[in-house]
């Protein structure tokens, strides 16, 4: 079965060091994050100032550790993976230092900020170790994108999930750019200070849902980029859930079925990141959709409905394949 065929596999593998050693540091710093936001009352654009610290802990500690894993599938290309992994341990290991310094040791905002000589300096670092990080991620895409992985559904899981994840990343890129006030300001010759947002029709800092302070009054860009990373740890945990419920629906035991159905939920996946994006760059809440985005996110559900149904109704057609069959010697002449 996937599921025990994946947990046996988790103990022979050799996980990378440096992405494990890092996610292990922010597991500290979350805990040390807690503990500001209970001891600590202080606040930056209205939210707690530690609260950025504790999100971003949490997200990119679960990112790491599923990098390591994905790391350690490839049959080939180790050296080269190992080294692009070791530069997003090394560039998101900076920007989490400089998300310490800059907010809870300064007390300035971190994103977009413009304003004094070293403001600017941690701005570029922060900006460099963001984009190291994305391009040692699409090398190890390219890695997975292009070795034969033993299973087929994970391999349908891992590519479809590390390619989201790039969607998602480059959906960040929207957030420095400048905005309407901020594009007149430069055009004036002047110095706005900040340049980019996450909210896109209000500036941030505005009411927003609880913890994750997305806006709940305009668009938020961090809605379609927090979804988009996360489908590396989505894709591969569906398909778990496949190989589990494999025990009670035979026709999940076919590598080939649970292959084609990660692919119809891959395609549903970055139809939302889509969608999320889009809804966001309208100016548009996530809590407030109008009855297009509501139309578009229905047609997203039958799509992958519709898909699911043409996945399962084939398989039933056909025998599901567990196993390569049995070779059965020939008696006789």
């Amino acid at each position: 079965m996937l599921a025990d065929k994946i947990a046996g596999s988790a103990v022979r593998v050799r996980l990378h060091r440096p992405l494990l050693i890092t996610a292990a540091g922010l597991a500290v710093l979350c805990l040390v994050s807690a503990g500001g936001l209970i001891f600590d009352d202080r606040e930056l654009l209205g939210a707690p100032i530690w609260l950025k610290a504790f999100k971003f802990t949490i997200s990119i500690a679960i990112y790491l550790v599923t990098l390591a894993w994905l790391i350690s599938l490839l049959p080939k290309g180790r050296k080269v993976a190992w080294w692009a992994g070791t530069g997003v341990a090394l560039g998101l290991g900076l920007d989490m230092a400089l998300l310490v310094y800059q907010m809870i040791v300064r007390g300035r905002r971190l994103h977009f900020n413009l304003v004094e000589e070293t403001d600017q300096t941690i701005h570029n670092l922060l900006a460099t170790g963001a984009y190291g990080s994305m391009l040692a991620a699409v090398v190890l895409a390219l890695l997975l994108t292009f070795q034969r992985l033993p299973d087929k559904g994970q391999a349908a899981a891992v590519r479809a999930g590390l390619g989201i994840a790039l969607v998602g990343m480059a959906v960040a890129t929207f957030m420095f750019t400048p905005n309407a006030e901020q594009e007149a300001m430069l055009e004036a010759g002047q110095d706005p200070g900040i340049v980019g947002a996450h909210a896109v029709g209000v500036p941030d800092g505005g009411p927003g849902l609880p913890l994750l302070g997305w806006s709940t009054e305009a668009g938020d860009l961090r809605v379609p980029h927090f979804v988009g990373l996360h489908a590396l740890q989505a894709l591969p945990l569906l398909l778990l859930g496949l190989g589990l419920l494999a025990r009670r629906f035979p026709v999940l035991g076919s590598p080939l079925v649970r292959r084609d159905l990660i692919r119809v939920a891959g395609g549903g996946y970055l139809s939302l990141v889509l969608l999320l994006t889009w809804q966001a760059l309208r100016g548009q809440s996530l809590i407030h959709p109008d009855a297009t985005t509501l139309v578009a996110f229905v047609g997203v559900l039958a799509l992958v409905g519709a898909g699911t149904a043409f996945v399962l109704r084939r398989a039933a057609v056909r025998p599901p394949v567990t196993a390569e069959p049995e070779r059965v010697p020939v008696v006789g002449g």
